[in-house]
């Protein structure tokens, strides 16, 4: 199968970080969603990615519905999964994607006002996910599950912030914390994206064009409390 993709989108990565988990093979190709091929408008009916392309030829399109289709076409993460905690684990990864669109705002803020309001929206999903949170590996036990790889990708981001400008988007919520350190573990966020990946999120997320890009690299104390756009997904 192969995964129409742009590199730094994190609906990309979900699907990638399940394809790894699963040891799915898979191909990628790259387009520029400032300039998409025409091809990829015939069987992108959003014009978005990702998109996966089945052996059968067949173009599956919106990531919810491709990571569901991993799910039921190849053996699950989770398989004595309860009907009931399958919908429960839909709705917890449904939280997450909802908010990557949120991430990619704040990531590009462009002054600290806008940093903290955009922030504080990031910070109630973290809230949410904080009190569900048990004293468990992973979201729902000793394995990895679906919910692991829908926040994976926000848990990523939020590190590669941290690593880079001391920006910490998680804050003073210790399970949370925990839980992005089990996953960073993994290795999944480095398999499941390009090889040249931070380099080229930093360059978006972290230019001179961002608050954060302009503060990269200076302690939390100098912040304040802690993209939706096709140029970002």
């Amino acid at each position: 199968m192969k995964i129409i993709s742009f590199k730094i989108c994190p609906f990309v990565q979900r699907v990638t970080a399940l394809l790894e988990a699963k040891d799915i093979k898979y191909d990628l190709e790259f387009i520029s969603l400032s300039d998409k091929p025409q091809w990829f408008l015939d069987i992108s009916p959003n014009g978005q990615v990702p998109v996966l392309i089945a052996d059968s030829g067949k173009a599956l399109f919106e990531s919810e519905a491709i990571v569901e289709y991993l799910e039921e076409a190849y053996p699950p993460l989770q398989p004595k999964l309860a009907p009931e905690d399958r919908a429960v684990n839909r709705a917890w990864s449904y939280l997450a994607s909802k908010n990557y669109l949120v991430q990619c705002s704040a990531q590009r803020s462009a002054d600290e006002d806008v940093l903290k309001e955009r922030s504080d929206k990031l910070g109630k999903a973290f809230d949410k996910v904080e009190r569900q949170l048990g004293d468990t590996p992973y979201f729902a036990g000793d394995t990895i599950g679906m919910v692991d790889i829908a926040w994976l990708t926000l848990l990523h981001r939020a590190h590669i912030i941290e690593q880079r400008t001391g920006y910490d988007f998680i804050g003073d919520r210790p399970k949370l914390k925990k839980w992005q350190k089990k996953l960073m573990e993994t290795g999944l966020a480095e398999r499941s994206v390009a090889s040249d990946f931070e380099e080229a999120f930093s360059e978006f997320y972290l230019s001179d064009k961002t608050y954060l890009g302009r503060g990269s690299r200076v302690d939390n104390c100098c912040f304040s409390e802690a993209c939706a756009t096709d140029a970002c997904c």
